[in-house]
């Protein structure tokens, strides 16, 4: 689901785009997140979007991931709803 819509609407280059660490040289950082215009969930997927676009290079580095207890943000399942429609409108807007 939520994988379809990013290859749908921003990327097809990167897989995780919320999981991991995001590390940009001085001059991307400044540029993209001059230009960036989503400031909850889904502003990863605009970043992402925005290096395709700009011509930024981009690689993804698998790293192994540790859960660690209390460290979601989201525990109802409503919450997850609202916060996946949310997304999905923001992944829209991108383009």
């Amino acid at each position: 689901g939520f994988h379809f819509c990013v290859i749908l609407f921003c990327s097809r280059k990167i897989r995780d785009t919320q999981c991991g660490f995001k590390l940009f040289t001085r001059k991307a950082a400044e540029t993209l997140f001059s230009n960036l215009h989503l400031e909850k969930w889904a502003f990863d997927i605009e970043i992402i979007y925005l290096c395709e676009r700009l011509k930024f290079p981009m690689c993804e580095v698998n790293i192994n991931w540790q859960e660690v207890p209390g460290s979601k943000l989201i525990t109802k399942k409503l919450d997850i709803i609202t916060t996946s429609m949310c997304m999905l409108r923001d992944m829209m807007l991108v383009k």
